[in-house]
């Protein structure tokens, strides 16, 4: 339990589950919204999952996080957090910079899906 609340107490931690709160998100997406770097990240992952916040699905190479909504106690903490942060300026700029990542991503996958065709 008190891992659970240790886990909210640092403002990475909380930015990135600001950033879960829409869903999945794969850790480049959130290296590139939030301007750290990978090993940074992947060390607050660690901190949220074991504290039974977040859960992981690996996909080949790729680890995508999401929040375990199967706890009450955390839905309530992390429903809480959003409220407090939701239109903090840093979270905005990070939700900024992930659409921009991502649609990036999108446009770079459908510049080479079309590299076959010609």
């Amino acid at each position: 339990m008190l891992a659970d609340f240790k886990a909210f107490s640092d403002e990475t931690r909380l930015r990135i589950l600001t950033l879960l709160e829409g869903g999945e998100r794969c850790v480049c997406e959130i290296v590139a919204a939030l301007q750290m770097d990978q090993p940074r990240i992947s060390f607050h992952l660690k901190v949220l999952k074991k504290a039974g916040i977040v859960k992981e699905r690996k996909e080949e190479r790729w680890i995508h996080y999401s929040i375990r909504d199967d706890d009450m106690l955390v839905r309530f903490l992390l429903l809480a957090t959003w409220e407090r942060i939701r239109d903090d300026r840093r979270v905005t700029a990070d939700r900024k910079r992930l659409d921009e990542f991502n649609r990036n991503r999108s446009s770079h996958r459908s510049g080479l899906a079309g590299i076959g065709n010609k």
